[in-house]
């Protein structure tokens, strides 16, 4: 299993990432949270990781920080829940944002995460309500912290890559100035998403 990688950040098209490791380049996908604070290409880069193994693929994750990464080992363990949804939470929302939203049992909030339904919704609140104080109180929790040809295109397919779609995406965006960085549409469009 791979839990950590430290090494050269040598590619980044937003939600995924090449990290090169002793001349091994590592494909991982990252949430939006931890996509803001990377370095820029060419820099050290330092990731907890998850591995993951299914019937079809082989997928490697990629976290800022180790309370990311719980959080996302543990909204998989909701059933019906996976990798994706699990991607869109932090991508959303902060680690200690989403715990709020769960002990608060904000279902509307919740449900305006793409692919999350009333019913969904209602099962994490029951199922990650316990396991969210600690969630607020971890370290890192809360962290977030190049301009591509065409930000807006970069932006919409980032978006699209975490379950929105074309016409919402086109919503989130229709706001977007020259001068914006993709890292900024996304990070606008999805507080939009969860504010709207």
């Amino acid at each position: 299993m791979i839990g950590r990688l430290r090494g050269t950040l040598v590619s980044k098209h937003a939600p995924w990432i090449v990290l090169e490791v002793g001349g091994v380049g590592y494909e991982l996908e990252v949430p939006m949270s931890t996509y803001y604070d990377l370095p820029a290409i060419g820099e050290a880069l330092t990731l907890v990781t998850h591995y993951a193994v299914r019937e079809d693929a082989v997928a490697l994750y990629g976290f800022a920080t180790e309370a990311e990464r719980r959080l996302f080992r543990d909204v998989q363990k909701v059933s019906g829940i996976g990798a994706k949804i699990a991607l869109a939470v932090l991508s959303g929302s902060g680690v200690d944002e989403f715990a709020h939203m769960l002990q608060a049992g904000d279902i509307a909030a919740l449900t305006k995460i793409p692919g999350i339904g009333k019913k969904t919704a209602e099962r994490m609140i029951v199922e990650l309500r316990e396991r969210s104080q600690a969630m607020v109180s971890a370290p890192g929790a809360g962290s977030r912290g190049g301009m591509p040809a065409d930000a807006v295109t970069e932006a919409g397919i980032a978006l699209q890559q975490l379950g929105y779609k074309p016409a919402e995406v086109s919503r989130m965006l229709k706001d977007a100035q020259p001068k914006d960085s993709a890292e900024d549409l996304i990070r606008m469009a999805l507080k939009t998403a969860f504010r709207g």
